[in-house]
C-alpha cells in the first residue's frame, strides 16, 4: 500500500458524487470509440452518480447537460471524456462556475488525440483505453479539493519590448485603455522594418507617412515613456508584478545608464530579421548585381522619378530575375542549412506579396524592362493582393515554375555581359530555359530576431521554427504559457503589416483585460509543502528552475528553528520537478498530489474491474 502524502481518509463534510461525460466530437471520437459503452461501463464506479454521451460536449446545450446535473442531481465533481484540455478545459471549468460548483472539482480526460486518433486500426483497444483514462480520471477528482485561484496585485503598467509597427501600435493601444506604458527600443529610432520601405500594400501608401503619423501619436500620448537605444538586462517577478531593468546606451553617452520599471505585464514585439543568403547561394555575396528583395527595394528608392532608366554600377538594367522562396520552404538535403544547422521549412507567406509588389512597382516606373518571375508557388493570400500577380502578368512578367529538387542555378558572366539563370520549367512540362539577366534579386524569407537573450532570461517558450510560440493558434492566439507575456507581431511568425497591427491590438486588449482588476487570478497548481515532512535537504531548490519560486526558511521547532522549503505561488509554475527529488514526499502540487497520481496508475494499470468493453 502507497504511503499518501495527504490524509484522504478524514471524512469529507460530502458525499463524493461525480458526473462523467463522454463527448463524441461530432465522430471525432464515436467513429472509433464506443462512447455509449464507456458512458456505460463508467456508471458503475460506485462514486459515479451520473453518466452521459453526447455528440458535442462543448457545446452550449453539452454545457446545460453539466450544469443542469449539479443543480438537479447534486454532482459536485466532474470528468469531461473528449478532446485535448488545451481546447475546452477552461470551456468547462466555467459552465461549473455558473452551477456555483468551485470550477478546480473537474478533470479533463484526451481520448480523441490519446484514443480515437492514434488507435484508428483498433476499435476495441481504443475504447478500452477511453474507459481506463476516464476511470482514472474519476479516481483522480474524487481525491480533489476545492482549490481557490492565487492572488497577486496587478501593477497598471506594461512593458512593450521593440518599437517596430506592432510594438508602437501596442503601446498606443494600450495607453489609450488608460494603461501606462514604456516602450524600449534598442535603435536610435522607431519603425522597425516598416521603416525601410517606400510604400505599402496593398493601399500603396507612403511607409514614411503612416511611420510619422503612428511616431507622432505615440510621442504626444502622456502615458507612453519611450525609450530609444535601450534593452532589457534583467527580469524578474511574475504577472502582475514584473520589475524590468533596462539599460540605456546613447550614442557619445560617458556611461550607461540603467533604471527599472514594474510592470504587471509584457508584450513581446522584437520583431523578425530578413534571411541572409550564404556566399554564393544564386550568385549571392559574389556577384554585385545578385541582390535580396530589401537591398533591390532600396536601390528603386533611391533612383530619382525623374530618370527614365533604371542603372546598376554605372550601367543599364535591361533584365531582372525575381525568385522566390530563398530561405523559405527549405527542403533538408536540398538547401543549405544556416549556420546553427537550422533550415527554415516554413513559407514566410508575405514574400509572393512582396516581390510581386515590387515588380509592379518597377515596371511602372521602367516599362521597357524585361521581367522574369521564377517561383515554386505564388501564394498572394490577403485581400487584394493576388491582383499583384494578374497585373505583372498583364505587364509581360515571364512566370517559370521550378520544384524543390530543380532550384534555379545561377552562371556569372565571364566577358561583362548578362548573368545566365538556367532553370527547368514545370509550365511548360519540364523544358529547361535559360535566362540571360543584368540583376537577380532573391524574394528572401523572414527569420526570428535572435533574442536568444530574452528567451532565457524569460524562459520563453519557441516552435519548431524558432519564432515564439503562442499557447494556441485559434484559442489564445497572442498569449505566451508565461502568464502575462503577450505576442505582438513577427516575433510569432511571419506576417504582413495589418496582420502585425492586429495581433499589437489584440496583445493590447489581453493586457488591458488582465489588468481591469486590482488583482489577477492565477490558476492554483502550484507546489506546496507539507512542513511536517520536510527535512530541509534542500534537493528542491537545486531542481528548482523557476527563480524565487522555492526558498528555504527557518521555522519555529521547539526552543530553536528548523529549516522548511516555501513556495511563491505567483512564480511557480506547478511543473513538479521539486516532487521529484522529495524523498520525504513533503512536496506536491495542488491538484496533481501524489495520491492522486497512485490511484490514477491504480485505475490504468489494473485489470479491467468492468469487463466486456471494447471486446
Amino acid at each position: 500500500m502507497r504511503e499518501d502524502n495527504h490524509d484522504t481518509t478524514a471524512p469529507r463534510a460530502e458525499e463524493v458524487r461525480v458526473g462523467v461525460y463522454v463527448c463524441h466530437c461530432g465522430g471525432n471520437i464515436s467513429d472509433v470509440v464506443d462512447t455509449a459503452a464507456v458512458a456505460e461501463a463508467a456508471s458503475r464506479h460506485p462514486q459515479v452518480a451520473v453518466s452521459r454521451d453526447y455528440l458535442f460536449m462543448c457545446s452550449d446545450p453539452g454545457q446545460k447537460l453539466i450544469i443542469d446535473d449539479i443543480l438537479a442531481n447534486g454532482i459536485n465533481r466532474v470528468v469531461v471524456a473528449a478532446c485535448s484540455p488545451t481546447l475546452h478545459e477552461l470551456t468547462f471549468r466555467k459552465a461549473l462556475e455558473r452551477a456555483g460548483l468551485n470550477p478546480y472539482l473537474y478533470e479533463h480526460v484526451n481520448i480523441r488525440e490519446q484514443c480515437s486518433w492514434v488507435h484508428k486500426a483498433d476499435h476495441g483497444a481504443a475504447t478500452e483505453k477511453a474507459l481506463r483514462l476516464t476511470l482514472a480520471g474519476v479516481e483522480k477528482v474524487t481525491r480533489q479539493d476545492p482549490l481557490e485561484a492565487i492572488q497577486v496585485k496587478a501593477e497598471r503598467h506594461v512593458v512593450v519590448i521593440g518599437g517596430g509597427v506592432a510594438g508602437m501600435r501596442a503601446a498606443l493601444s494600450l495607453a489609450q485603455r488608460g494603461l501606462a506604458v514604456t516602450l524600449i527600443e534598442k535603435s536610435g529610432s522607431l519603425g522597425g522594418r516598416v521603416a525601410e520601405l517606400d510604400t505599402v500594400f496593398p493601399t500603396e501608401e507612403s511607409a514614411r507617412e503612416l511611420l510619422r503619423e503612428l511616431s507622432e501619436a505615440l510621442l504626444q500620448e502622456e502615458r507612453v515613456s519611450v525609450h530609444l537605444h535601450s534593452q532589457v538586462e534583467q527580469v524578474e517577478g511574475y504577472v502582475g508584478n514584473f520589475t524590468v531593468r533596462l539599460r540605456t546606451e546613447a550614442p557619445g553617452a560617458p556611461a550607461p545608464a540603467t533604471q527599472e520599471v514594474t510592470a504587471g505585464a509584457l508584450v513581446m514585439a522584437t520583431g523578425y530579421d530578413h534571411y541572409e543568403p550564404y556566399a554564393g547561394e544564386l550568385g549571392y555575396g559574389q556577384v554585385p548585381e545578385v541582390m535580396t528583395l530589401p537591398e533591390f527595394q532600396r536601390l528603386l528608392s533611391d533612383t530619382p522619378e525623374s530618370r527614365s532608366t533604371l542603372l546598376f554600377g554605372g550601367r543599364e538594367v535591361r533584365s531582372i530575375a525575381f525568385v522566390h522562396c530563398v530561405g523559405s520552404r527549405q527542403v533538408e538535403g536540398v538547401h543549405q542549412p544556416d549556420s546553427d544547422g537550422h533550415i527554415n521549412e516554413g513559407c514566410s507567406r508575405v514574400c509572393c506579396t512582396a516581390a510581386l509588389h515590387t515588380i509592379n512597382r518597377t515596371l511602372d516606373r521602367f516599362p521597357g524592362l524585361n521581367v522574369y518571375d521564377l517561383y515554386r508557388d505564388i501564394r498572394t493570400y490577403g485581400r487584394g493582393h493576388e491582383e499583384y500577380y494578374e497585373a505583372a502578368s498583364k505587364k509581360g512578367v515571364l512566370f517559370l515554375r521550378y520544384r524543390e529538387d530543380g532550384l534555379p542555378q545561377f552562371q556569372a558572366s565571364k566577358g561583362g555581359g548578362p548573368h545566365t539563370l538556367t532553370v527547368t520549367d514545370w509550365l511548360t512540362w519540364g523544358e529547361e530555359v535559360t535566362l540571360p539577366v543584368d540583376l537577380v534579386v532573391l524574394a528572401t524569407g523572414m527569420v526570428p530576431r535572435d533574442i536568444s537573450g530574452l528567451v532565457g532570461l524569460l524562459k520563453l517558450p519557441t516552435g519548431t521554427d524558432r519564432f515564439l510560440q503562442e499557447v494556441h493558434p485559434k484559442l489564445r492566439p497572442v498569449e505566451l504559457a508565461n502568464n502575462g507575456i503577450l505576442l505582438a507581431g513577427t516575433c510569432q511568425g511571419p506576417m504582413d503589416i495589418g496582420e502585425s497591427c492586429a495581433a499589437a491590438q489584440a496583445a493590447a486588449s489581453k493586457a488591458s483585460i488582465l489588468l481591469a482588476k486590482p488583482t489577477i487570478e492565477l490558476d492554483p497548481f502550484v507546489a506546496r509543502v507539507n512542513e511536517a515532512r520536510c527535512d530541509g535537504c534542500g534537493r528542491c531548490l537545486a531542481e528548482c528552475s523557476y527563480g524565487g519560486a522555492l526558498t528555504m526558511v527557518e521555522r519555529a521547532a521547539g526552543s530553536g528553528t528548523r529549516r522548511v522549503a516555501e513556495v511563491n505561488p505567483a512564480l511557480c509554475s506547478g511543473c513538479g520537478a521539486c516532487v521529484a527529488v522529495c524523498e520525504p514526499r513533503a512536496l506536491d502540487v495542488a491538484g496533481w498530489t501524489l495520491d492522486q497520481f497512485d490511484a490514477m496508475v491504480d485505475a490504468i494499470t489494473a485489470e479491467p474491474a468492468l469487463a466486456g468493453v471494447g471486446g
